[in-house]
């Protein structure tokens, strides 16, 4: 399938699928979205829920690796230790991270972004001694685990172009994977995938979208 580069609203770049029309971040700001969901809606949220020292993660759909370096800086800048598993199927090409730029942007060492690329896939490494990294070239549906994970990060493409992602039955996968009061947050604000969230027993909250979009979701698990 072909992919191109594209520079979106913030200033940022993101990769973009044209036969599907969908990027990998949103075309009105790579960043903005990343931090404004994934950051302040995910992270922060759940660290202000308690004295928290540290949190594992979980992100469905690693990559260009921009909401893991986010992350990055956010644990190295408040300290907090952070487990981070990024899950990917089709891995991008070193070339296509490399000219993101997003180090640059966010004013880190790109040393940073280049040992979470070149880093083993399948096992676990320090990028930071606080922020421990696992890829995993899997699909979404091959995962397995049990209460392992304190926060999600949902970053699939959207339902439009693959439904498949946000069916209840793999939703299911992350409600099981979640710890008790673990939180699950994404860009998408679909009716059918706040439903089916509820459904499964999470809590759900319709949150103001990022730039260009008007709503997102957040789950808590009881």
């Amino acid at each position: 399938m072909k992919r191109e580069l594209i520079q979106t609203g913030d200033g940022s770049w993101t990769i973009q699928l044209p036969d599907w029309d969908e990027q990998y971040h949103s075309k009105h700001g790579a960043i903005a979205e990343a931090k404004h969901v994934f950051i302040q809606n995910g992270l922060q949220h759940k660290l202000a829920s308690g004295s928290i020292s540290s949190l594992s993660v979980l992100e469905f759909g690693f990559g260009t690796g921009l909401n893991a370096l986010l992350t990055l800086g956010y644990a190295r800048q408040h300290q907090i230790k952070i487990e981070y598993t990024g899950l990917e199927a089709f891995p991008v090409q070193q070339a296509e991270w490399q000219a993101m730029h997003y180090s640059e942007m966010l004013s880190m060492s790109p040393s940073d972004f280049e040992a979470m690329h070149q880093g083993p896939w399948e096992e676990p490494f320090a990028v930071d001694p606080k922020f421990t990294l696992l890829k995993r070239q899997i699909t979404f549906d091959q995962l397995t685990a049990s209460k392992e994970y304190d926060l999600i990060y949902f970053d699939a493409f959207g339902p439009r172009v693959q439904p498949e992602l946000w069916q209840r039955e793999l939703l299911s996968k992350t409600y099981e994977a979640l710890k008790p009061g673990g939180v699950w947050v994404s860009y998408c604000a679909k009716g059918d995938v706040r439903r089916d969230l509820q459904a499964l027993g999470y809590t759900v909250e319709r949150l103001d979208g990022p730039p260009g979009k008007r709503h997102m979701l957040r789950a808590t698990k009881p």
